[in-house]
């Protein structure tokens, strides 16, 4: 398939080819000859990988999208739906597509990793791994997010792993800018980030997440803070959906997380009140910026009194450089889940009302068209109703008025779209605190 030299921005001065076959089977001419790689075939690459290069586009000329999202067990399937070429970004996932075609729809969902295949090529994950599907072939080129600092060096090393079956193979980056890694694709499947397993550490730009557990018992005030250490470029909604699949309900705090890490140093997570009833495990905690499948604890705090607020201070080692700080109130949180009423206790027509902005704005086009559906055919909606809701320019407008007019109908009907709400969308119904 055939790319335009300058679709990414780039000069057809700063490109080479290599000996490799393309796409096609035949041989790329040759312009100059790179340096040897161990991947296994090498196709449009930059004169040198760890050049970074300017924004391909103004941003402007991105066109950021909100992807329509099923949540099929056991990963969750994103989805682009376009009539016209250009660059689309995924607001969830930070991914940015490059369509050629005149329509197309693209279906991309998150998958693990396999660590033993990249060890054996000296390699390390650098990116969440996507798993890319465009039956009309209409996708020329993907940009990946990653978390280096171009100016330390950090883009040096960085390559995409290609991953189709069992096979494997490292294509060197088009270009590198300060967010992104540009690759240009013939055919997809799984693509993600790599670097070199023995490249020199270098600061990343990382998050630290804060993931609370409230009370279960009124009458027990004790309860866990879960700190995790990550790189930036994680996807935070996939972070929420392993943590609740593996912990169980916890509430995610909204406080600015990023901060500069270094890897392979150690990290003294402190509090302030430092007190005999807040205890903080482990002491220290080394910060791991291949972390991409398992997103445990780098520390927990366990509080044994009830606290409004709590700072927590993030230093280098034992010394006294603070990378990250910040202070949160934990009183709202705690509150809600112990002293307040549970989400059964609600009227249902009231449940939807609490949700309302919640499920607007969640809820992906397929799981609303699916409780659309199931509301028609159990005649909670007229044939009418149905058609006005389909006729709504939007997602958000179609979800507005199916929870508004449902909600108004009574306390049967609420019920009715609530449970068809559990069964349609599951980690939504959670989000929601619905259960």
């Amino acid at each position: 398939m055939a790319i335009p030299e300058d679709s990414w921005g780039l000069d057809g001065d700063d490109l080479c080819f290599s000996e490799e076959p393309g796409p096609s089977g035949e041989p790329c001419p040759s312009l100059s000859t790179p340096p040897p790689t161990p991947s296994p075939r090498l196709y449009l690459s930059p004169r040198s990988p760890s050049r970074s290069v300017p924004s391909p586009s103004p941003v402007s000329s991105f066109k950021e999208f909100t992807p329509d999202i099923t949540a099929d067990k056991p990963n969750e399937t994103f989805r682009l739906r376009c009539s016209r070429p250009g660059l689309y970004l995924c607001s969830v996932t930070g991914l940015v597509f490059h369509v050629g075609g005149d329509r197309g729809e693209v279906a991309y969902r998150i998958v693990p990793w396999d660590q033993r295949l990249l060890a054996r090529h000296h390699k390390k994950a650098a990116g969440p791994l996507f798993d890319i599907r465009c039956e009309q072939r209409s996708v020329l080129g993907l940009q990946l997010p990653h978390c280096e600092i171009l100016s330390g060096g950090g883009g040096d090393f960085l390559s995409v792993a290609h991953l189709e079956d069992d096979a494997v193979e490292f294509l060197r980056p088009k270009g590198v800018t300060e967010t992104h890694v540009l690759v240009d694709v013939s055919g997809l499947s799984a693509f993600g980030n790599v670097n070199d397993e023995d490249f020199p550490p270098q600061p990343v730009r990382a998050l630290v997440l804060l993931f609370y557990r409230p009370p279960d018992d009124p009458d027990d005030p004790e309860s866990l803070l879960n700190v995790l250490m990550l790189p930036r470029n994680v996807v935070l909604r996939e972070v929420q959906r392993i943590r609740k699949k593996l912990v169980g309900p916890e509430r995610y705090i909204e406080t600015p997380s990023q901060c500069k890490l270094h890897p392979d140093r150690d990290y003294v997570l402190s509090t302030s009140p430092q007190d005999d009833q807040i205890l903080v495990e482990p002491t220290e905690a080394e910060f791991y910026c291949d972390n991409y499948d398992n997103y445990v604890p780098s520390f927990q705090v366990t509080l044994e009194t009830r606290l409004k607020r709590i700072k927590l201070l993030l230093t280098e080692g034992r010394g006294s450089r603070n990378v990250w700080e910040r202070r949160f109130g934990l009183s709202t949180a705690a509150v809600q889940a112990s002293g307040g009423p549970s989400a059964s206790d609600l009227v249902h027509s009231k449940r939807l009302l609490e949700v309302r902005t919640g499920f607007v704005e969640g809820i992906s086009g397929p799981a609303l068209m699916s409780l659309l559906d199931r509301l028609l055919e159990k005649k909670v909606i007229t044939d009418a109703e149905g058609e006005e809701a389909e006729a709504k320019p939007n997602r958000r407008d179609r979800a507005r008025f199916v929870i508004d007019i449902v909600r108004k109908k009574g306390e049967d009907a609420s019920l009715e779209m609530i449970e068809f709400l559990e069964e349609d969308d599951p980690f939504l119904f959670e989000n929601l605190d619905m259960c």
